[in-house]
């Protein structure tokens, strides 16, 4: 079988460990791998290129993707899916791997519709596909915030500050509700609870009377105040529709510098979240999922999704997955601002 294979949506620590895993298995079952540059855009416009062993040395340790990506959803544009149709006849691909976030991935399900065989394969760091208990590239992201936490403690404890770290996280905060309880965070911002800027800054004000001088609040890129609190302001968005970096700790820093008086500082994380050494964590669950998408089709499955539930990797299909959010649980939520 000639097998495509695609990275979509933002970068990650352990596409390539994917990839390798793809390769690998794949040819070693008797497939041929060609993959796509950059993402469904580099399927639409025929940018193809044939993969072998020799090509996925090495690539283990490697942040990042060797194919490229791009943030294009082929269901989304004049033509789109028609191109993507008219490369893969002319290319002979019969089967097409996609490893991606919930846009990549609901962009699978629409080609699928088409004909073609489709598996997915999930990576994001903000953890939010639903269908699957991990996705890759998360655990090295909440490894680098927390390690900001971390050092972050040192020098507000120093000046006597609030420090305010924004993480990424639009729609679901589980990089800021697992970096804030691994680094000892004080408050916890997270889209699925919108906040109340009052209860915030008072919080503060109880700890740095009661028993501390300084405080750490993570703040996810996607976090917004309560309706009937008295902080009010519209998530501020870019031409592409992407919450523009540091907005929201900036605001919310603002907040708790102007009713509390202690001196607060912003530190933005941004895409350092996305790039480095993949945590080993996350090679061994790319490796797994390009293992359990080429058996997919080796079994003569079709528009499905790979997964991780508890301790086994299991295939989801996409129709289940296209659409949907993964948000934190109430229960992660409570605990976090239980330990505060």
């Amino acid at each position: 079988m000639r097998i495509g294979l695609i990275t979509g949506g933002g970068d990650c620590a352990g596409l390539n460990a994917a990839i390798r895993a793809v390769v690998k298995h794949g040819t070693s079952s008797g497939h041929s791998i060609v993959g796509f540059r950059n993402g469904w855009k580099g399927v639409a416009e025929g940018d193809v290129l044939h993969l072998s062993r020799s090509d996925v040395r090495n690539v283990l340790p490697l942040g990042g993707t060797v194919l490229g990506t791009a943030r294009f959803h082929p269901h989304r544009e004049d033509g789109g899916v028609e191109a993507v149709q008219a490369t893969l006849e002319q290319e002979r691909v019969e089967a097409l791997i996609c490893i991606g976030g919930d846009g990549t991935l609901h962009a699978a399900s629409k080609v699928a519709e088409s004909g073609v065989k489709v598996v997915g394969i999930p990576k994001t760091i903000d953890n939010d596909v639903w269908g699957t208990d991990k996705s890759i590239g998360f655990d090295t992201a909440v490894h680098v915030a927390t390690e900001a936490v971390d050092r972050l403690h040192t020098t507000a404890e120093s000046h006597n500050r609030v420090m305010v770290v924004e993480v990424m996280g639009r729609d679901a905060g589980w990089i800021a509700v697992h970096a804030g309880i691994a680094g000892g965070a004080e408050i916890m911002l997270a889209p699925e609870h919108p906040f109340d800027i009052e209860a915030v800054t008072r919080a503060l004000r109880h700890r740095h009377r009661a028993h501390a001088s300084f405080s750490i609040v993570v703040v996810a890129e996607g976090a917004v105040p309560a309706q009937d609190t008295a902080m009010h302001y519209t998530t501020e968005r870019d031409e592409l529709g992407q919450i523009v970096a540091g907005a929201t700790a900036e605001r919310v820093a603002g907040e708790i510098a102007e009713r509390t008086g202690f001196e607060t500082r912003v530190t933005v994380l941004g895409h350092i979240q996305r790039g480095g050494t993949p945590l080993p964590s996350d090679r061994v669950l790319a490796s797994r999922f390009g293992h359990a998408a080429i058996e997919a089709l080796n079994h003569g499955h079709s528009e499905v999704m790979t997964a991780v539930r508890g301790e086994h990797v299991e295939l989801v299909p996409l129709r289940e997955v296209a659409g949907k959010l993964k948000t934190v649980p109430q229960e992660l939520l409570t605990a976090a601002r239980a330990l505060a």
